[in-house]
């Protein structure tokens, strides 16, 4: 098969941590079937913090795009050239996979692919998103968006989530967290999540709480309530609560929550073991249950999300042999 063509547009003053994330997390590792490139709408590119990129290539690269992918850039709110508003919307109506890095998201605005979608850009730039271009349907307080074959990410950090996402969706569960461990990132991060974000899983020091945290880890299928965990700290329920979020970040229900999840998603991605074994296990206790969490914290369902992310023998990835007009 060919490799499937990823490439970056370098606009001017472009933030080279959004540029950086797309081109080491599909670039950066051996045996992955992309093929990345840089393009730019000049022969260098200014960065926002004073160094200059050389690009593999002019706009006529994006004619023969799989994934385009728009970092952010300052001033984002400036008008783009007619010439590459021009390219992206000729990538976007042949079929291209379009993803934007943070404010990179207004690129794709201005050429009006985000018309009618939802999205996502940097906290700080979501209300203007909206006023500025009230067709898209902006989502504050989400880390990434996926409509299909159009991607918006958050600010920063959310940018490598995305990246990872999408690594999941074209080549399985197991690809994804092999890069992410490279790279010393969460293998996943939900997109539904905040931008604001504790990470549940974390915990700082040992003592009571790690030690209540590890039995809940061997534990999973037991019967577990503030009270329940607050006797085994021998802790008022409400010093619990105090403590555990000082350690973690949150709450002691949420972080079973949270684990939970991450054993259903496991399971999900790795077995064959039925949805209501899965709930069973994780300590779920019900299929309903599992579903209903499913729902409210990924916006889909166990069997979905098994079909999407379970490896299989295709690759997910597709490429356009021919540039079309």
């Amino acid at each position: 098969m060919d490799p499937h063509r990823v490439v970056v547009l370098a606009l001017d003053r472009v933030i080279p941590l959004d540029f950086a994330m797309p081109v080491e997390v599909f670039g950066g590792s051996s045996g992955l079937p992309y093929q990345v490139r840089v393009c730019a709408p000049g022969p260098t590119v200014r960065t926002t913090v004073g160094f200059r990129i050389t690009p593999d290539s002019g706009l006529a690269a994006l004619a023969r795009a799989d994934t385009v992918v728009v970092p952010g850039f300052e001033p984002h709110d400036e008008p783009l050239s007619p010439a590459v508003l021009t390219s992206l919307r000729r990538a976007h109506a042949r079929g291209a996979r379009m993803i934007s890095i943070c404010v990179g998201a207004f690129a794709l605005a201005q050429a009006g692919v985000l018309d009618g979608r939802p999205a996502t850009t940097h906290w700080q730039n979501t209300a203007e998103l909206a006023e500025r271009y009230p067709t898209v349907e902006v989502r504050p307080d989400v880390l990434y968006v996926d409509d299909g074959h159009v991607l918006t990410s958050a600010g920063v950090s959310s940018g490598l989530d995305l990246c990872l996402h999408v690594l999941r969706k074209d080549l399985g569960a197991a690809t994804a967290r092999r890069v992410a461990q490279a790279l010393v990132a969460a293998p996943h991060r939900d997109g539904n999540q905040a931008q604001f974000i504790a990470r549940p899983l974390e915990i700082n020091g040992a003592g009571p709480i790690g030690e209540l945290c590890t039995w809940i880890t061997q534990n999973p299928r037991a019967e577990i309530t503030l009270d329940v965990m607050a006797a085994r700290c021998a802790m008022s329920p409400r010093t619990l609560t105090r403590q555990f979020r000082e350690a973690t970040g949150t709450t002691p229900l949420q972080w079973v929550l949270a684990l939970r999840m991450d054993e259903a998603r496991r399971m999900l991605e790795t077995t064959d073991l039925a949805i209501d074994e899965i709930a069973e296990r994780c300590g779920f206790g019900t299929t309903l249950s599992l579903r209903t969490h499913f729902r409210h914290r990924l916006d889909t369902t166990p069997t979905t999300y098994r079909r999407t992310f379970r490896p299989s023998g295709n690759s997910g990835l597709t490429t356009e042999r021919e540039p079309v007009d």
